[in-house]
């Protein structure tokens, strides 16, 4: 469904992704672990066509992706959540729910989606009116993920959607995830709490300075020492 192939990327001069390659079969949740600055974030601005690929590529659905404009990704069916939620703050949840769906001439539907948002995040319903930066930090964090959703992903990029919640709320927002994930929406997860990212992964990846060091089923990464000692605190 989707595959990188020996990518490399940089800022400026600083190599930040060095021959990195990934793939994902449809309907798989697939996790990015590495610690601060590994390159996780980076490979999913490379996907979105956010930051520049210097060499290598990406394809999804059979289709080059290298380098496509964001608004072309975005089109051809993956979602991003960026780290840090990108919500429009001044606007209520609802006005982000249809900042979701800009790309789609389709407004029945997109009212149906609606509905369909409000029975999976029942706090956004009662939160309709609400200026998303009022939400409390979990609320926004659904809001995003749920502005994600109305564009009809195939794939959904999550960027460290664990950041800054309560143990409680980030439970509940993996539980999300994984109900996501049922629908048939294929996710691409990064995430530091490495734990709690394979517990809920088919497969997984582990970055370290922009070089993939490691790869394999999620059962295998959680069991293996040097996994165990640099991520997973044992």
């Amino acid at each position: 469904m989707f595959t990188i192939k020996n990518i490399n990327v940089y800022y400026d001069k600083i190599h930040a992704l060095h021959d990195f390659s990934l793939h994902i079969d449809e309907g798989e949740i697939i996790t990015l672990i590495g610690s601060n600055g590994a390159g996780k974030s980076t490979t999913l601005r490379a996907i979105s066509g956010i930051q520049p690929i210097e060499s290598g590529s990406i394809t999804f659905l059979g289709k080059d992706i290298t380098n496509a404009s964001p608004v072309n990704i975005v089109s051809l069916g993956i979602s991003q959540v960026p780290e840090g939620r990108g919500l429009f703050l001044d606007m209520s949840v609802y006005e982000n729910l249809q900042m979701g769906s800009f790309l789609r001439k389709d407004k029945p539907e997109v009212k149906k989606d609606i509905e369909e948002i409000y029975e999976t995040f029942p706090i956004l319903k009662s939160r309709k009116n609400q200026m998303a930066g009022t939400l409390s930090g979990g609320e926004q964090q659904m809001l995003a993920m749920a502005r994600s959703l109305m564009n009809r992903p195939k794939l959904l990029l999550l960027d460290e959607p664990s950041m800054g919640l309560s143990p409680v709320l980030v439970e509940e927002v993996f539980k999300l995830i994984q109900k996501i994930n049922l629908r048939k929406t294929t996710i691409l997860l990064v995430e530091q709490n490495a734990n709690l990212a394979l517990s809920i992964a088919k497969r997984g990846y582990i970055l370290e300075h922009g070089s993939l060091i490691l790869e394999g089923k999620a059962e295998e990464l959680l069991d293996n020492d040097d996994v165990k000692k640099a991520y997973l605190g044992g």
